[in-house]
């Protein structure tokens, strides 16, 4: 088979790879140059900023540059599978089993967690503050045309809303409900301006409320809310028997981010003194289904 390779990478040894690891946080005193390594990234975790926060800890310690490339869980997949990036993140378990089932990737892990609220203008024309599930609340906008403002980009939110669309047995359909086609920061920008609900990432709601006349009516787990609005992430290798990517390096990335210091950064990372993203991918009893794709994906 013919491997396409990214030209703006630099290609890493193995041994390279395992001096840095045995270096560990030493190497941020003096950090050797071991090339670039391109992570294709969620629009949510990059534009909340807890990106800026891992990325420069790794590049700190391990002397690597990392090139990120934000995009929607569908966009950032096909790069995968393209082979245009050496590693992926997502928040759609059922199009990272697709992408592992495929070939594509290899070596999942679960990193962070966080959840999906439903917010909308503030005078509430659907009345969905009186209810408790994503399902009833998208039952209510459909059934009072109150307009909806979708992602509509097969983004990890886009999935969860078309899943809570067909448990609601509502139909999104009529001038009311509308597509953005952007990321989730810009959709609740745009959002706000067409006085629309959405479902959003909490963490990027907490991020730009400041600028949002936009309320929060249905929550998600994180506060006790409905288990529906659960938003977990992963991060997959892209797999090297496909694609020539800086396979080692990947992995030392997986690692970083799953393990003590990484889930720290999560840990300890607020926007506005809130802690919007939790880690698990340390665990002394680990989720098995983590790790290979469901039998119904």
């Amino acid at each position: 088979m013919s491997i396409q390779r990214r030209g703006f990478l630099t290609g890493v040894s193995i041994t390279a790879v395992s001096v840095a690891g045995c270096l560990g946080s030493r190497a941020a005193d003096s950090p050797s140059d071991l090339g670039e390594l391109t992570v294709g990234v969620t629009t949510s975790t990059y534009d909340s900023g807890l990106l800026d926060a891992l990325h420069s800890a790794f590049e700190s310690t391990y002397g690597v540059t990392i090139r990120a490339v934000a995009g929607g869980t569908g966009e950032t997949l096909a790069r995968g599978e393209r082979g245009d990036v050496d590693v992926v993140m997502a928040h759609a378990r059922s199009l990272e089993d697709e992408f592992i089932q495929s070939g594509h990737g290899v070596n999942r892990r679960d990193f962070a967690y966080g959840d999906f609220v439903i917010a909308g203008p503030p005078d509430d024309p659907a009345g969905i503050a009186a209810v408790d599930t994503a399902s009833e609340a998208f039952s209510r906008i459909a059934a009072t045309e109150s307009t909806f403002l979708s992602r509509g980009d097969n983004s990890g939110t886009h999935v969860q809303e078309r899943a809570i669309w067909d448990d609601s047995e509502a139909s999104p359909a009529g001038e009311w409900y509308t597509e953005a086609g952007l990321g989730m920061g810009e959709t609740l920008i745009q959002a706000n301006q067409r006085g629309a609900y959405l479902i959003t990432v909490r963490g990027n709601y907490i991020d730009l409320r400041d600028r949002l006349d936009l309320d929060i009516f249905v929550e998600g787990p994180v506060t006790g809310g409905d288990p529906a609005l659960d938003n977990p992430y992963g991060v997959i290798v892209v797999n090297p028997a496909r694609h020539d990517v800086d396979y080692e390096i990947a992995m030392l990335y997986v690692g970083f981010l799953t393990g003590t210091e990484g889930q720290t950064i999560i840990e300890e990372y607020t926007i506005d003194g809130q802690q919007v993203f939790y880690p698990n991918g340390l665990s002394k009893d680990p989720n098995f289904d983590q790790y290979t794709p469901s039998d119904e994906s």
